[in-house]
């Protein structure tokens, strides 16, 4: 049955397994539709978004030319090049077409997802809380896609140009299956926009008073490790240059999860 509480009405249990359900429907409904636009714009998000790294005419490689033509350094700027991909299945490219129909409608939709998980939670919050889970999840989106951004602008193309090129002999010449240059661009670019959140769940630990900035700083050697093992793990090659390109932003993001526990934690010292 349902009762009144301060004024509003609280929902029994299955009134919420229903409300959880319509939830999980309009978020399996939005993400359907943004997959069938995606997948009808084929030729759009192929050759302009998904295989646009593999030319030296990417905005990124234009980018370190005009900064190394500014500062001096032609070393900046990368030679011309085109990496060519090969399908060696005969449901290679369908299944591509598939998978990057999906892969991208996920990220777009990541905003509307946390709203929808924002409208199921916030009738159990109380208005202090309202406020502090909505600034969350504003957050958590700007630095999803932040490390989207950060991985497909820079370290993605900086781990195509390296690894797409890269030649023990020329008598052995590359050729990337497309698999495993989508397979290395999606790992890349969700892990990314998941690991940016650990300022996010920094702050939310800080809240609960778990951690604190003296904690973080004195486990910074230890967090330094534990992040390029990580880094190691997402990273489909096992190349250390890739590894370092991923654990650089981490670690930033690390200091910066510190920056924003020192404020939480001279609030929790003072409620003592």
């Amino acid at each position: 049955m349902s009762e009144e509480v301060d004024g509003e009405k609280s929902l029994s249990f299955w009134e919420h397994l229903e409300v959880l359900r319509w939830t999980i429907f309009r978020i399996l409904i939005a993400v359907a539709l943004v997959v069938a636009f995606i997948f009808t714009a084929k030729e759009f998000v192929f050759t302009k978004i998904v295989f646009a790294p593999l030319s030296s005419d990417f905005w990124f490689y234009q980018a370190l030319c005009s900064l190394g033509n500014a500062i001096n350094l032609p070393g900046f700027c990368p030679e011309s090049f085109n990496i060519e991909l090969i399908n060696i299945n005969l449901a290679g490219q369908f299944l591509a077409h598939i998978g990057a129909s999906f892969s991208i409608a996920l990220i777009l939709i990541i905003p509307y997802i946390l709203f929808e998980i924002w409208r199921f939670v916030q009738p159990a919050l109380y208005p202090n809380e309202k406020s502090h889970v909505g600034f969350v999840f504003l957050s958590s989106s700007f630095l999803f896609y932040l490390g989207v951004a950060a991985s497909y602008f820079v370290i993605f193309p900086l781990t195509v140009r390296f690894l797409g090129t890269y030649e023990v002999s020329s008598l052995v010449p590359n050729q990337i299956a497309v698999q495993s240059y989508l397979g290395t661009l999606y790992i890349l670019t969700f892990s990314m926009g998941v690991m940016f959140e650990m300022p996010v769940l920094a702050y939310l630990l800080s809240k609960l008073g778990l951690i604190h900035k003296d904690m973080l700083k004195k486990v910074r050697s230890y967090a330094f490790v534990i992040l390029l093992i990580l880094s190691a793990l997402v990273t489909p090659t096992t190349d250390p240059f890739t590894m370092m390109v991923v654990a650089l932003p981490l670690y930033l993001l690390y200091e910066l999860s510190i920056l924003v526990c020192k404020r939480k934690t001279v609030d929790v010292e003072e409620d003592e």
